[in-house]
């Protein structure tokens, strides 16, 4: 069998979707993720872009040790300087140059000539070949670079020592038909294109990303470059979900191929990243939405119960979409506690454990019964900020049919208790608006939604929302037994994103 190998770039070009901004600790959290996932290549950031996003790299090249760490650049030493010194200590450490080839990138983003492309680009690879023995070479805006430069440019990287030469489809352009010939012309017309693995990396402005990774990959392509559902730049990436499972059910078409991926903890993977990104799986989402498995029409059931193949082609199980009964009680000690969360693929250090128990406890006395989708809630909101600047002390809300909804809410910074008081066109707006007059930032809500994490009428409410002050967009979220106070969460949530920027 013939290994396609899975690069995921959820931390990198994922996060760059507006309003998927995660945290330190929410980019270790999905890491664990897809090193638990079996993700061959995790682009782990942009070392150079920020301060924040160099951390992450580093303390992710520390701590998994599974996959080869990634680090992105630009064909500058500053850039490449940076990544290797964020990857330096992780057992496999790979460095992503990129620079662009099209007509139009050429023109009016870099004022640059085919002939000083090459020459970069050469010796780009040439000095991160100094420092680490895995360089892979993107051409940017590749699908719409004339064909014959093309060749040439990623003749002259391979020769400077890449090992991987990627062909993105940076703006979503290409079909496949037509991307799935450019791979081909590129085995054909590159005299040294044997000596470097061909990787894609396709967007999905025409929703055809998933085809167009699948037909290079019948061409000749032996890396996809993808995220987890698919979240990325404008209208998202390669979903890695759809890819996989694709390879997986189409054996006769994908015959003598594989991924090492353990398709088990897809629906995991998707769901944590969900979570800490805001960004909502939809119902209808092929292989992790919530009725990617569900059976309405009375003809689907009946054939269904008779024989599953009749209606599905994946069963949920095989990528772990199941629903867990009751796995824990008020009685349930700390050892059971971190067992649970450490199947449920959490990785926590013991004062997390310790908080998040707590909170366990807390959840208890409010709730019957407790399942492992509560658990998630309770681990997902102590992974989040680790000292946040402002907390919840309490809130009290008047409301009604008759009278204007009214709000005071106290929040604590530092020591010290800051109330605010508002009325407004209810409960929640009316607690929004308390906390603005605290806090002093103007910020306008762009996106707000509810859903219940587990069934009854003390389910757990899960509030995620998205603020937007001047040109950024930052998501928050929330959870309790009382839907005002998982608002309440989750703008502070976002607030508290906003204050560390």
């Amino acid at each position: 069998m013939e290994k396609i190998i899975i690069f995921d770039t959820t931390l990198r070009d994922g996060e760059q979707a507006p309003g998927a901004s995660l945290n330190h600790k929410e980019k270790l959290e999905v890491a664990w993720a897809l090193s638990d996932l079996g993700v061959d290549v995790i682009e782990a950031g942009f070392p150079i872009s920020s301060k924040g996003d160099f951390a992450a790299v580093e303390q992710i090249s520390k701590t998994i040790k599974s996959s080869t760490i990634c680090g992105l650049a630009r064909a500058i030493r500053k850039d490449i300087d940076a990544a290797v010194a964020a990857t330096r200590l992780a057992r496999r450490s790979r460095i992503h140059v990129f620079l662009a080839t099209s007509k139009i990138h050429m023109q009016y983003k870099l004022k640059k000539a085919e002939d000083e492309i090459i020459r970069l680009a050469q010796e780009s690879v040439s000095y991160a070949k100094k420092f680490c023995p895995d360089i892979e070479f993107s051409p940017e805006d590749a699908s719409r670079t004339e064909q014959g430069f093309l060749f040439q440019v990623i003749e002259a990287v391979i020769k400077a020592g890449a090992t991987t030469v990627n062909i993105p489809d940076t703006v979503g352009y290409t079909e496949p038909e037509e991307y799935g010939r450019l791979i081909k012309a590129i085995k054909e017309n590159v005299p040294n294109i044997d000596k470097a693995i061909i990787s894609v990396h396709c967007h999905n402005d025409l929703g055809l990303a998933v085809a167009n990774s699948l037909a290079a990959v019948k061409n000749g392509a032996r890396q996809v470059e993808c995220t987890i559902n698919g979240i990325g730049e404008r209208a998202g990436n390669a979903s890695l979900e759809e890819i996989v499972m694709s390879i997986d059910t189409r054996k006769d078409i994908y015959a003598g191929l594989k991924t090492d991926i353990n398709k088990k903890n897809i629906y995991k993977a998707s769901r944590l990243v969900s979570k800490l990104t805001g960004f909502v799986v939809a119902p209808n989402k092929a292989i992790v939405g919530g009725n990617a498995f569900r059976h309405e029409s009375g003809i689907h059931q009946d054939g269904v119960l008779k024989e599953r193949s009749t209606y599905e082609i994946i069963r949920g199980e095989d990528v772990g979409f199941r629903v867990e009964g009751m796995v824990l009680g008020k009685h349930s000690g700390r050892h059971a506690f971190n067992e649970r969360l450490i199947k449920l693929g959490f990785h926590l250090n013991e004062e997390q454990v310790n908080k998040a128990f707590g909170r366990f406890k807390d959840l208890c006395d409010k709730k019957k019964d407790i399942f492992d989708d509560d658990l998630r809630i309770i681990v997902e909101d102590e992974i989040r900020l680790a000292k946040p600047i402002w907390k919840l002390n309490s809130f009290e809300v008047h409301s009604g049919t008759k009278i204007k909804p009214k709000a005071e809410v106290i929040l604590v910074k530092g020591s010290k208790n800051i109330s605010g008081i508002s009325s407004g066109d209810g409960p929640v707006d009316a607690c929004f608006k308390a906390i603005d007059k605290i806090t002093g930032f103007k910020v306008k809500l762009e996106d707000f939604r509810l859903e219940a994490v587990t069934s009854g009428k003390d389910a757990l409410g899960q509030v995620s929302l998205k603020l937007k002050i001047k040109d950024a967009v930052i998501s928050g979220r929330g959870a309790s037994t009382d839907i005002v106070e998982a608002a309440v969460k989750a703008y502070i949530d976002a607030v508290n994103k906003l204050g560390s920027k």
